[in-house]
């Protein structure tokens, strides 16, 4: 060894360079998928090690609006107050039930299926009320409390983000 260089440690250097090219590919790979489809968190296990990527929600752009929208908006507010079944002061009683996973929102547990359940249809503790779909897992939502159904705040199959509401249900009108 002329030089005093150890061709073996040459070797092992190399591929510890080319296996962190290797997980840093991967773990670019994983970031590419969080934004191609628009997800705020991604976790990966494989053989022990696990990988977490997050990001914030980008906000989104507010657009001006226009006179005659603002105008139609205010009359929306009008009508929708007045014609809506839930009262300021009965805001505080209701019962929101959200979103514990990212995914897909669904009512019905197919297509053709009747809906979990309506406005109006009186639900019990631990009663399934939609399914929200996370990497072709269906995830059963329950009701958390005895109540009333007072609104639906999705349509089914929008996606839903972890948290977002899902009802409004009211613990004091129950069978």
């Amino acid at each position: 060894m002329g030089r005093g260089r150890d061709p073996l440690a040459r070797t092992q250097h190399s591929k510890l360079t080319m296996n962190e090219d290797t997980e840093r590919r991967k773990i670019e790979i994983l970031v590419d998928i969080l934004t191609q489809h628009a997800l705020t968190e991604l976790e990966v296990e494989k053989n022990g090690v696990r990988i977490r990527v997050r990001r914030d929600p980008a906000p989104l752009p507010q657009p001006q609006p226009s006179m005659a929208s603002v105008h139609l908006s205010r009359m929306e507010e009008r009508t929708s107050s007045l014609a809506s079944p839930i009262a300021e002061a009965d805001q505080s009683r209701l019962v929101t039930v959200t979103s514990p996973i990212v995914g897909t929102f669904y009512r019905s547990p197919s297509p053709d299926a009747d809906p979990y359940v309506e406005e109006g249809d009186i639900v019990k503790k631990g009663q399934v009320l939609c399914i929200v779909e996370a990497m072709k897992l269906m995830n059963e939502i329950e009701s958390e409390t005895d109540g009333k159904i007072v609104k639906i705040l999705v349509e089914s199959s929008t996606p839903v983000e972890y948290g977002q509401p899902l009802f409004l249900i009211d613990p004091t009108v129950s069978a």
